[in-house]
């Protein structure tokens, strides 16, 4: 029996230090596994394993929330609309403008020469505009022209908000073949329109040239806007007034849109753009 044990034990005493071993060898192969990752650098997300890349992509939302806020913040915000409905005994006007459009318009004023300047005014500056309006043209185009220009002022300072952000000034020259104009502009939340036109006809159309100033000055007056018009050159009643919008539309863009170097601060040393 003693000799059977002994055999037994004989047998099975090698298993032990074989099993010793195999721990032993494969604690060494971690640790040098080990210290060659710390030599190269963090292991790749795969070699991490499944979990890795999970955690990456869960990260990703929190950093584009991060820029989504930042992009808020910069004095822009995502949607610059406005719109306003203006009601009177004379006339009844709606304005909608998006600063960020794509130039299109939608308007329905009642005055073919002005419709089709509104066309310039958003095709040109990158404008969604709309307008419609209805007004007592028996009497004559005057009090339609004018609310819509308050009413289009008026949108256009509520769509800007406090106006942080932007560039606030912006200029521009359109020619309009021999027609030559030059706008210049300030969004400094002080009205101001100097206007120096000379419309050689008292029409276009059936539109009294006098209410081009017009316009311009109850559109200055509800937006907080200084307004330079300089016509440089220009025969041709069509074309001065064309051009005229087309430059206002090229520079008010230039003016609205936003300034990378501002970092969200209104573009003035008062802090303050704003009428209110």
């Amino acid at each position: 029996t003693g000799a059977r044990l002994g055999l037994a034990g004989s047998r099975t005493s090698p298993t032990t230090p074989r099993s010793e071993r195999q721990v032993r060898m494969a604690v060494m192969l971690r640790g040098k596994a080990g210290l060659a990752r710390s030599r190269r650098g963090p292991a790749s997300p795969a070699a991490r394993g499944v979990w890795a890349p999970c955690l990456r992509l869960s990260r990703v939302p929190s950093r584009l929330a991060r820029r989504c806020v930042c992009a808020s913040a910069n004095g822009t915000p995502p949607e610059r609309t406005a719109t306003i409905h203006r009601k009177t005994k004379e006339t009844e006007v709606e304005v909608t403008i998006s600063i960020d459009g794509t130039g299109k318009c939608d308007s329905d004023t009642g005055i073919p020469f002005l419709d089709h300047m509104m066309d310039q005014l958003a095709s040109h500056g990158l404008f969604d505009v709309k307008v419609h309006a209805k007004g007592d043209y028996e009497i004559d185009d005057h009090h339609t022209n004018e609310d819509i220009g308050l009413a289009l002022g008026q949108a256009l300072a509520q769509a800007l908000g406090n106006r942080t952000g932007i560039h606030r000034f912006g200029d521009f020259a359109a020619p309009l073949d021999e027609a030559l104009i030059h706008v210049v502009l300030d969004l400094s939340g002080r009205p101001h329109l100097s206007c120096g036109l000379d419309i050689p006809t008292e029409r276009v159309g059936t539109y009294d040239t006098q209410l081009v100033e017009h316009f311009f000055q109850s559109l200055v007056n509800t937006s907080g806007m200084t307004l330079h018009i300089r016509q440089l050159e220009g025969e041709n009643s069509h074309h001065i007034i064309e051009a005229t919008f087309k430059a206002f539309a090229r520079a008010l863009r230039r003016a609205t849109e936003a300034d990378p170097r501002r970092s969200g601060q209104v573009p003035s040393s008062k802090g303050v753009l704003t009428q209110q």
